[in-house]
């Protein structure tokens, strides 16, 4: 460190200890790769209310937010069908702003055609989950719990006896929220099994 006036500013690359680990700012993207280029662009981009922000022939960069890409994927005919039952990446979560906003993506994708193969709440998150046209798992959520509330939900005996939640109605819930029936009530895990 150096003394400029009663600022210190420092110079160079300071090396950590061990027991300091350097966290990532944010999570930044995911690349798919895929035999169906076309359609899995096209699905993103409906899905995602995104753009391609450079796009050629077998390789797209979308986004949908202040982030230069938040899906690439990569056209690559000689790939081959993955094995079921195999080690991998299961799934991957998208969060909305609030229950209205998930029910409208919601609906925008069953009037693309594709209905959520699961609807859950979680506890800390009411969700659904669908499939691109390569079967990748995409989970839309929103929160239902403040951190602090979810860490101490995820910490108590309910969600020990029962940590991947209760299947729920998704067209039950939108109609009761259609009947003015608040969000703190349709998110409500101790109440889910009887909405």
């Amino acid at each position: 460190m150096t003394n400029v006036g009663q600022t210190e500013v420092r110079v160079g690359y300071q090396s950590t200890t061990p027991q300091q680990v350097v966290r990532p700012i944010k999570f930044a993207h995911i690349v798919l790769r895929t035999r169906q280029y076309r359609e899995m662009v096209d699905w993103w981009c409906a899905f995602l209310g995104g753009s391609v922000r450079h796009g050629n022939d077998f390789l797209s960069f979308l986004s949908y937010d202040d982030e230069h890409h938040r899906i690439a994927i990569v056209g690559l005919p000689h790939l081959v069908e993955p094995v079921k039952d195999s080690v991998g990446l299961e799934h991957f979560a998208f969060t909305f702003a609030t229950l209205d906003d998930l029910f409208a993506k919601y609906e925008q994708m069953k009037a693309m055609g594709c209905s959520p193969y699961w609807t859950i709440n979680h506890g800390m998150t009411l969700s659904a989950y669908y499939r691109d046209p390569d079967g990748n798992q995409v989970e839309t959520q929103v929160d239902s719990m403040s951190p602090d509330e979810a860490d101490a939900f995820m910490q108590s005996d309910l969600f020990a006896a029962n940590p991947i939640g209760i299947n729920v109605d998704f067209d039950r819930l939108l109609e009761r929220r259609r009947q003015g029936v608040s969000e703190a009530e349709l998110l409500d895990y101790a109440t889910a099994s009887q909405q």
